[in-house]
């Protein structure tokens, strides 16, 4: 999601005389494109897997398989998972040249994969049950977040406790497909949920920061609790002078980042995808164990003008919460839980998200062969 602060543009540093076996991992996080930065796997030599997963020899460069990876937001702790199986040569080890394109405000990650600019794209579920349901082929291959991140901030002097006191109010709102949770809220309340000229509220689409609301424009903003969340505390504000809305408290809480792909992709290249999925489980792995070197991998790569260490390092520890919630699992890390996407297709189709029920939509067979994989 977001960094926190408004972003500015930044000159790619490019390190003259690149080491012939390191990783490149820079990027322009500006707040209109999603420039092609990239997390390569060094090209000389590398360790090409088979079909079972066995190394074997090293390979020439020519053996690497490119991939591209769209992110859902600018280089954040919030893919931290992605940049610690590149920086440990994960990828590389599984003979994969990984490209991770960081995103921004005005990067749909399904519109990248649909055109073929990424092979695999991170987005929030919400978001694929309601492409599925325009007809297009996307299929969500992985689940690395187990659970929603999203709430509803207000100060408690605005005086709003619950759903039904936003009526009348200013709220600040995310759109491009992270508005589904708050439409689902205020239907659930029997409140106008659009977005556009709402009846019951002034729904005000929010920058990807909390400004805003820092300085009194909005009476209730959206905040994840792993970033804008704590965005607050950081600017002063004590977490007992703030009234919350969980939308998974309130039963509308939606599944979020996962990894997915066209069905002709899940077709046509499941080894590349299971090996993908295998080093990225293990990515996340590390990173929820070692915090601070997921930390250092994504300070490599976050505008510094716009995030600082600090921030990263509280971001990671609600990241890690979400990724493995009490009673996950490390080996289950990435896999669907059936139950919880029921939920939140069942949650898209009550509140409008989709049309129809949502069939076809989701599949554990690559993070199995992961697994497989790395058991090998």
């Amino acid at each position: 999601m977001t960094s926190g602060k408004k972003f500015r543009a930044i000159t790619l540093l490019i390190l003259g005389g690149l080491f012939a076996a390191i990783l490149a991992a820079c990027g322009d996080p500006t707040a209109t494109s999603a420039p092609a930065a990239t997390t390569a796997a060094a090209k000389t030599t590398a360790a090409a897997t088979t079909a079972a997963g066995a190394t074997t020899a090293a390979a020439p460069a020519g053996a690497m398989t490119k991939v591209k990876l769209q992110l859902k937001w600018v280089p954040q702790a919030q893919f931290a998972g992605y940049y610690v199986a590149a920086d440990k040569g994960y990828y590389k080890d599984m003979g994969l040249d990984v490209e991770l394109l960081p995103g921004g405000p005005d990067v749909v990650p399904s519109q990248k994969v649909l055109t073929g600019a990424a092979d695999l794209g991170v987005d929030w579920v919400g978001s694929l049950l309601a492409n599925r349901d325009k007809g297009q082929p996307l299929v969500d291959i992985a689940q690395f977040y187990q659970a929603s991140g999203m709430l509803l901030v207000a100060k408690k002097s605005s005086g709003i406790k619950s759903v039904a006191d936003l009526k009348g109010r200013k709220v600040g709102v995310w759109t491009g497909g992270n508005e589904f949770e708050f439409r689902a809220v205020l239907d659930k309340y029997k409140l106008d949920n659009s977005i556009d000229n709402n009846k019951d509220m002034t729904v005000i689409k929010q920058g990807f920061d909390m400004d805003s609301f820092l300085n009194g424009q909005l009476d209730a903003a959206s905040a994840m609790t792993y970033n804008e969340y704590q965005v607050v505390l950081e600017a002063g504000i004590k977490a007992e002078d703030l009234n919350v809305i969980n939308y998974t408290t309130e039963g509308v809480g939606m599944l979020e980042d996962h990894l997915f792909v066209t069905e002709d992709t899940l077709k046509t290249k499941k080894e590349m995808l299971a090996k993908f999925a295998a080093a990225s489980q293990k990515g996340w792995q590390d990173a929820v164990k070692d915090q601070a070197f997921a930390v250092d991998a994504v300070m490599k790569r976050a505008d510094k003008a716009t995030t600082n260490r600090d921030h990263q390092v509280r971001m990671m520890a609600e990241v890690a919460k979400l990724i493995m919630p009490d009673g996950l699992t490390a080996d289950k890390i990435g896999f669907i839980d059936d139950a919880k996407f029921k939920i939140t297709a069942d949650i898209a189709l009550k509140f409008n998200v989709i049309t129809k029920p949502a069939q076809g939509a989701y599949t554990n067979d690559i993070m199995t062969a992961a697994v497989a994989i790395i058991k090998k």
